[in-house]
């Protein structure tokens, strides 16, 4: 069983601690519907990107600042189709408060709704797209939650389950795990190592009283 060594867990939201996939597509399906839009360019890159870097990159004519509003306001009330990831509820009672961070791409009322959806602690360190002036793939917001929570970049290990998201980690200079749950292994292949599901991991102190963590999976 291979094992990983840390001090801390930097996990992205989306696709790893909340399954909020059916939800984003519902949201991106009407705003789009609303707009006479194809929903699907922008879903095939809207997984760990912030609205904004998704409007840009699928349809810039747009008034990008009007449409992030509106898409930001169904957001901050669409709670189908959440639910919390198997395993995540177990592995967050493991750590103590220095010892995870969520660096998400969503703002801060739509994350903070969809972990109390889910019933899910929210974390002390928890980066949001307010936070960084870029997104995924930019390391801006990993890099924030390692100094934030007083770790070095190289004792965290950050668990993620896009391209964007994979790729900010190792920009970081931080070792990333990627769960399989939105994108195929190929297209995360940049990845330290790749897990089916967030439940296949296993986090616990090195020794008692330890404030280092040791992953297995």
């Amino acid at each position: 069983m291979p094992i990983m060594q840390c001090r801390a867990v930097l996990f992205d939201l989306d696709g790893v601690l909340v399954d909020s996939r059916r939800s984003i597509e519902l949201i991106w399906h009407n705003w789009a519907t609303s707009r006479g839009l194809d929903a699907r360019p922008f879903l095939e890159v809207a997984h760990g990107r912030r609205t904004s870097e998704t409007l840009h990159l699928v349809a810039p004519h747009l008034d990008t600042a009007a449409e992030v509003a509106v898409l930001d306001r169904m957001e901050e009330i669409e709670t189908r189709g959440l639910a919390a990831a198997p395993g995540a509820a177990a592995l967050l009672r493991q750590l103590t408060e220095q010892q995870w961070a969520v660096v998400t791409s969503g703002s801060s009322a739509v994350a903070r709704l969809r972990l109390a959806t889910v019933s899910l602690p929210t974390p002390r360190v928890f980066i949001t797209a307010e936070d960084v002036t870029r997104g995924k793939p930019d390391p801006a917001g990993y890099l924030m939650a390692a100094a934030r929570l007083g770790h070095a970049p190289s004792d965290c290990i950050v668990l993620e389950d896009s391209p964007p998201g994979v790729a900010a980690g190792k920009a970081a200079g931080m070792r990333v795990i990627a769960v399989l749950t939105t994108h195929a292994a190929a297209q995360l292949e940049a990845a330290d190592a790749r897990l089916a599901a967030l439940s296949s991991l296993r986090i616990r102190p090195i020794a008692a009283g330890s404030a280092s963590l040791e992953l297995s999976y």
